[in-house]
């Protein structure tokens, strides 16, 4: 236990130590600053991820069902077998097209879709989602002809409508005169203003119910596609749910992930968060190389009293020791403190969301913050491992030192 008497002694500032003991000092506060703000930055690149996804998911299911050729005939049919397979907790089938919308004062594309108001509940987050009106106005149309419609906030606002205001779709696929093409127009009522917290989507989407667009695009009655959600706990696994469903209703059909089908963002998101832990644990490492000189100025203050315990008994292996702790414990002070400081900041970020982001550039409106376990036992074991490992050296030199030339 002497190894720790002496390391605590030689830590504590004593006249011509003190400069080295301030060293010893910033190392604390550079390991302290590099374990927080990387609890802090990978805490916003996980709310960040997490957040996306679960906006992608909100508008987007789980898995997309498809059949080969483009459109599934018996749709319903189709859903009532995907409901029973396992860890599926609702299908809804959905028709997908690309054409235009016009408004009173000017018009713009869309990707309207055709969905069932009844099953897409359980599917998709537009009910959550709705700014005003109901997803039920789609049930309950008050005029087959004029059908309702439902807008993005974005779009709503680019067109300068509102619900009750009626607005015109325009497809140019429609039939061949010989004086052209003649597109179909329909027009429409707006019943409902959706909002789901992504520009790119607020600004280009467009909801109907199924037969309404299935009169509009004049396709039948078919569907592009059926939409599933999986269990929470299954979610990262949702390819596997995908191949289930695709061995009980045959080879004809394909099933798509929402983890495949977004793979290049999140692999990006990903790559980012590595470069940005590898970025911001060079303060660690800097913090390091000053515990190196630290401990080395020490050693070669403290060479009498190392050649003295030597020439007591002490071996080698004990003077490794003295000098290890001290980094030892400069390293373990400064991941504790860094390891509060970063959570109690995630935690005040997380509370007050005082930091807020432009709606038009970001998913979400204020800095999202996650708390991985993972990611701060990672950081911590990091530093720890990064500060002994610059203990090492000045150890092993002190280790080194000959009573007999330092004596003599």
């Amino acid at each position: 236990m002497f190894e720790w008497f002496i390391s605590f002694r030689y830590l504590r500032a004593r006249h011509k130590q003190k400069f080295i003991s301030l060293i010893s000092l910033i190392s604390v506060a550079g390991i302290t600053m590099g374990v927080m703000a990387l609890i802090v930055v990978l805490a916003v690149y996980s709310g960040f991820t997490n957040g996306l996804r679960d906006q992608i998911l909100g508008i987007n299911s789980h898995i997309i069902v498809q059949q080969l050729g483009g459109v599934i005939p018996d749709y319903t049919l189709a859903r009532d077998r995907i409901i029973t397979v396992d860890n599926v907790t609702g299908a809804t089938p959905y028709l997908y097209a690309q054409t235009l919308l016009s408004g009173p004062r000017g018009g713009t594309g869309v990707v309207l879709r055709g969905i069932d108001p009844i099953s897409a509940k359980g599917v998709i987050a537009l009910p959550e989602q709705m700014v005003e009106g109901s997803v039920d106005d789609l049930i309950q149309e008050r005029d087959v002809r004029l059908p309702n419609i439902i807008l993005g906030i974005a779009m709503a606002s680019d067109l300068r409508v509102s619900v009750g205001d009626k607005v015109r779709l325009i497809s140019p696929s429609g039939p061949l005169t010989p004086m052209g093409i003649i597109p179909k127009v329909k027009t429409c009522r707006i019943s409902g203003i959706f909002e789901s917290g992504m520009y790119e989507y607020d600004s280009s989407i467009a909801y109907m119910n199924i037969p309404a667009v299935q009169n509009f695009l004049e396709s039948g009655d078919v569907v592009h596609g059926i939409e599933v959600t999986v269990k929470e706990k299954e979610l990262n696994r949702a390819d596997k749910v995908g191949k289930n469903i695709v061995a009980l209703l045959g080879k004809s059909f394909v099933a798509k992930d929402w983890m495949s089908m977004n793979r290049n963002l999140f692999a990006a998101f990903k790559l980012e968060k590595i470069g940005m832990f590898i970025c911001v644990a060079l303060i660690i490492l800097v913090a390091a190389l000053n515990i190196i000189s630290a401990l080395i100025m020490v050693v070669m203050e403290k060479e009498k009293d190392i050649a003295i315990l030597k020439s007591m008994g002490a071996k080698s292996g004990s003077i490794m020791k003295i000098f290890f702790n001290q980094g030892l414990v400069i390293g373990l002070s400064g991941t504790f403190l860094g390891v509060s400081l970063g959570l109690g900041l995630c935690k005040i970020l997380s509370r007050y969301k005082f930091i807020e982001l432009p709606s038009n550039v970001y998913p979400m409106s204020t800095l999202p913050i996650k708390v991985l376990p993972l990611d701060v036992t990672i950081i911590a074991v990091s530093a720890i491992v990064i500060t002994l490992s610059a203990t090492i050296y000045p150890s092993w030199k002190a280790s080194k030192v000959k009573p007999a030339e330092v004596l003599s």
